[in-house]
């Protein structure tokens, strides 16, 4: 079979032969007919994140939607290095197969689905956010970011704050139905400001920023609660500005607060595989805006490094062809 192989971590992925996967236990060989290239993905193609292991060759890659050998179509997910999906066939967890709804395209949900249930498993799982509730995304104008506000609304938050530097996307937001937007591109003091008047009264904040950001936020709506009793459950996603924080030890004394992480390490397997099938069987009816760009995984090498603006995604499709119409 073709697929993207990592040769050396940090380099481009090159479209090579390799054997056709050999299932094991509890696995099944599925034809992939996309596999989306999430941040995740780059990170262990890079050598970067907690997953990427020592192992090369490597198959990039950690989830995608594939056809069974009885020609039904499935979302899979799970595969751990050097086993990735891009490629035209991939051994997947048998417990990791979701069927595909009707009306649901294969190119969009690879797309979707990993951001989603990363912002699916901060909101509900890590902070417990109920409906009715109210959430600052911090780093909302990335494309987990923006999941992650899209999620909120859909499931029924009374009040989103969006917090990023792109004006652009927050206007998008904004059109989403995002109740209130903060720029990050500001001085800390105007941040600090802004961030008080519309967020003091969160109960929870999906942090994809940590860094100098993340200490601005928490002073600012620490400061700004009507109520220093009431919980506040602060979920470190992302780490986009800074690996690390300097947190006052008075700060977790003035207020009811919580400070959490939402990752591989603190997924429970059960709560995962549950969350992904309502998350999947929402998708058909529910308008999340976001824009999946087919890609020929014979052109992995060249397309690997593309630039793209919010809102966008690449997915190999192993059954593209270069001029982009399906073999």
């Amino acid at each position: 079979m073709y697929a993207a192989v990592v040769h050396a971590f940090g380099e481009s992925p090159r479209y090579e032969l390799l054997p056709d996967p050999a299932p094991g236990d509890g696995e099944v060989v599925v034809d992939v007919l996309a596999a989306g290239l999430h941040p995740l993905v780059r990170a262990v193609a890079a050598g970067t994140h907690y997953t990427s292991g020592d192992r090369l060759p490597l198959v990039p890659g950690y989830d995608g939607v594939g056809r069974l050998e009885s020609g039904e179509a499935v979302y899979f997910s799970g595969l751990v290095p050097p086993h990735g999906s891009m490629a035209e066939r991939a051994a997947a967890p048998r417990s990791s197969l979701i069927p595909l709804p009707d009306g649901l395209d294969p190119v969009t949900t690879a797309a979707l689905v990993n951001p989603m249930i990363s912002a699916w498993m901060a909101l509900y799982e890590r902070a417990e956010l109920q409906a009715g509730g109210a959430v600052l995304i911090l780093g909302a104008t990335g494309n987990a970011g923006r999941a992650a506000a899209q999620l909120a609304l859909l499931r029924g938050a009374q009040k989103v704050v969006a917090a990023g530097r792109n004006a652009e996307a927050l206007r998008e937001l904004s059109g989403m139905g995002v109740h209130q937007t903060v720029s990050l591109d500001a001085s800390d003091e105007e941040v600090a400001v802004s961030l008080g008047e519309v967020a003091g009264d969160v109960d929870a904040v999906i942090d994809y920023l940590w860094g100098h950001p993340a200490e601005v936020a928490l002073a600012a709506v620490a400061g700004a609660r009507p109520d220093p009793a009431q919980p506040l459950r602060w979920v470190a996603v992302g780490s986009m500005a800074g690996p690390s924080i300097a947190l006052p030890s008075d700060v977790l004394r003035r207020i009811n607060l919580d400070i959490c992480g939402s990752g591989a390490g603190s997924a429970v397997p059960d709560r995962v595989d549950a969350s992904l099938r309502s998350l999947i069987s929402l998708l058909p009816a529910a308008e999340v805006r976001t824009e999946a760009i087919a890609v020929p995984l014979a052109e992995v090498h060249q397309a690997w490094n593309r630039n793209l603006a919010t809102g966008q995604r690449l997915v190999f499709c192993p059954d593209l062809i270069a001029s982009g119409t399906p073999v």
